[in-house]
């Protein structure tokens, strides 16, 4: 299929449809994926192809910034992906080099100003930059740098690495991004474009994916393998934690920037927010993994039942493991509508657990009479595993409902460019797993364990589990009833 009826393809899907889209506001949110090309005639049409199969990782806006050689062009917006980019404003976007990225902000940070790439010029050229990740030091940053006299146009950290390399006092703009990174806490994953060039970095922890692949002879660059996929390019290799990867003219570079003493990569990314087709942190699949945590739920906590379901979307891959581990059979007890947008106008006659509701609904002709096991990913607040527990129950009829979660019990919020609840609002930071069993109203309530967790996971001792248990690889101006919101 050509690029050009692939495009016409994703332009037919209604912004409600998105498959990975978030469940409800009571899940995690990856704040951004990024995309970029180098050294092919459609690159911009590449990229947002790219950024299309990124889409889960940021639905409040996108961008892509090109260049031709001589100057460097930039479109952005609030919004999906698909309703952003006409046919129109992509040929705004001329050149064989591009960078784009999708935007899932904190509250209070949902604006135009704040969408990506973010594009300057200065002393050495126009320069555009893509980042998913978080700075835990962005705000002394900021603040050492307007007492220089600095002026900043967004409230996004990713401005601040703009800044530092533009009052480096090194020589290029390789040796200025290498003198930035020193400066650098925190998850950052990154696509920097000049005019003639494509830079891929990655912190020293390696917190977020990031991988490069090729396609027609160009080179690709993306937070997951799966927009590879939807191109057609070809997985080579990540971008290696405290890397530098330079891509021009003359081929592919690389620069050792800074030493990785410790990888802490993201756990999550395989429990929830990589998409299950995607291949991350050393090519390796999602749901391979996600099934596999389903399974050792199920080594870990048996259950007497008769009937295994997921909520879905993000529970499937696990739910299959622990039916296909368990014996119980799986099937869909619960069915997605894929066409709720992004609001929905509620009824002025309260109808109990609505928001729910309109997003799933239980067959109850399959979970009538039986004991079900519902398999989801994580618990944060507990509010929809209340509603979900009660909606199958009573709207679909089940006898028994024991819920299993396929990661361990969430205690900490995220510094490390994850959109996470305050820590009082993350329900197992405060509560037994008795007690939110008691809330949710389960018949029974079990967390895969820490441990099995990382049975799973190759090279355990390279990811990051904070989040599980407040071992932070990187510092942070930590609160424990307040999260930090930098800007």
């Amino acid at each position: 299929m050509s690029l050009r009826n692939i495009s016409k393809l994703i332009k037919s899907i209604k912004p409600g449809q998105l498959p990975y889209a978030s469940l409800s506001a009571d899940k995690f949110h990856d704040e951004c994926g990024v995309f970029g090309v180098f050294g092919h005639p459609e690159a911009s049409n590449l990229t947002y192809l790219g950024l299309h199969a990124l889409q889960h990782r940021g639905q409040e806006g996108a961008g892509i910034c090109s260049s031709d050689g001589k100057q460097v062009y930039v479109e952005k917006s609030m919004g999906l992906v698909a309703d952003i980019f006409s046919e129109k404003r992509l040929k705004r976007l001329p050149g064989n080099i591009a960078i784009g990225h999708n935007r899932y902000s904190t509250a209070g940070t949902s604006s135009l100003k704040n969408v990506q790439p973010l594009m300057v010029n200065f002393s050495l050229g126009s320069l555009a930059i893509a980042h998913n990740g978080n700075l835990v030091n962005a705000f002394e940053l900021k603040n050492e740098l307007e007492s220089q006299g600095a002026i900043f146009q967004s409230t996004a950290d990713s401005e601040v690495i703009v800044h530092l390399i533009a009052n480096s006092r090194a020589g290029g703009l390789h040796e200025r991004i290498i003198d930035t990174m020193k400066s650098l806490s925190g998850a950052y994953s990154l696509l920097l474009m000049s005019e003639d060039e494509l830079i891929a970095v990655r912190d020293p922890f390696g917190f977020r994916p990031l991988s490069i692949g090729k396609y027609d002879g160009a080179y690709i660059v993306a937070s997951e393998t799966c927009a590879f996929d939807l191109i057609g390019a070809k997985y080579v290799r990540d971008v290696e934690p405290g890397e530098m990867v330079i891509i021009n003219k003359d081929g592919l570079h690389h620069i050792r920037t800074l030493p990785s003493h410790r990888h802490a990569f993201c756990v999550f990314e395989f429990i929830y927010f990589a998409r299950p087709d995607s291949n991350i942190f050393g090519n390796r699949n999602v749901n391979t993994k996600r099934k596999e945590f389903g399974r050792q739920l199920a080594r870990e906590y048996p259950v007497d039942a008769d009937l295994v379901i997921a909520v879905p979307d993000s529970g499937v891959p696990a739910a299959l493991g622990f039916a296909e581990e368990s014996g119980i059979p799986f099937d869909q007890g619960l069915i997605r509508n894929h066409y709720v947008g992004r609001t929905f106008i509620e009824p002025r006659q309260s109808i109990r657990h609505f928001g729910v509701k309109i997003k799933l609904n239980p067959i109850r002709q399959i979970l009538e009479g039986k004991r079900v096991v519902v398999v989801d990913d994580s618990i944060v607040r507990g509010t929809t595993s209340k509603k979900i527990v009660k909606m199958i129950r009573e709207g679909g009829g089940a006898k028994e409902v024991h819920m299993r979660i396929s990661s361990p019990p969430t205690i900490g919020p995220c510094f490390y460019g994850i959109d996470t609840p305050t820590r009082k609002e993350l329900i197992a930071s405060t509560h037994t797993v008795d007690e939110i069993r008691k809330y949710i109203t389960a018949d029974s309530l079990c967390y895969l364990s820490l441990d099995g967790l990382l049975k799973v996971v190759p090279t355990p001792e390279k990811y990051c589990t904070a989040c599980f248990n407040d071992n932070y690889p990187v510092l942070t101006r930590q609160d424990n009833t307040v999260q930090i919101d930098l800007f």
